[in-house]
């Protein structure tokens, strides 16, 4: 005899399944078609009905807030485990900049779909994958630091400007994002004064 539970536990991994596959539909589609995408188009691209969807976003905005996190996430994942190493210290922002920026140049639908969600709404990146990625990058301004590479007045603020200088540049195709790096990330190096 099964226990009273047991219904309900297929059905909530149908549904993670279908949140998953809605997310990961709408950032391809995203990525493909940038903010004009419309969430009866991802129901047909996940093969889902469209109440399912919106029983997991009920409005776009927060379709796109959710791949904005999920994104946030990867990179935060990124930092943690590919950009501090031993063998190479004081790059930790050099590898952690170039990723943001090759995963901002390769989803460059996904980005114009936030940057035109957040506009709209007059909102900020926030929520616990921004705040973990914060955390992360105080740690690889204080690695950066203590091995002599950068300024000692870097901020976490300071990067997200420079992520955000990235940011518009490649949405906007409006040049070279590695040169711009290289030109921001020359501004970070310690000075001997």
């Amino acid at each position: 005899m099964s226990s009273p539970s047991s219904p309900s536990r297929p059905r909530r991994k149908d549904a993670a399944r279908n949140r998953d596959r809605i997310l990961a539909t709408a950032r391809n589609l995203f990525a493909q078609y940038g903010s004009e995408v419309q969430l009866p188009e991802v129901a047909r691209a996940a093969g889902v009905g469209i109440g399912t969807v919106y029983r997991h976003f009920p409005t776009r905005s927060d379709l796109i807030e959710a791949a904005a996190a999920q994104r946030f996430a990867e990179i935060e994942e990124y930092a943690r485990t590919a950009c501090l190493d031993p063998a190479d210290p004081g790059r930790a922002l050099l590898r952690y900049l170039t990723h943001v920026g090759e995963t901002l140049a390769a989803d460059h639908g996904l980005s114009a779909a936030i940057e035109a969600a957040r506009h709209s709404r007059g909102s900020e990146p926030r929520g616990p994958a921004l705040e973990r990625l914060a955390e992360i990058l105080d740690v690889l301004i204080e690695s950066d630091r203590a091995a002599g590479t950068v300024r000692a007045d870097l901020t976490v603020a300071d990067i997200y400007m420079i992520v955000g200088a990235l940011s518009a540049t490649i949405r906007s195709d409006s040049g070279d994002w590695q040169r711009l790096l290289t030109l921001l990330y020359d501004g970070l190096w310690a000075r001997s004064r």
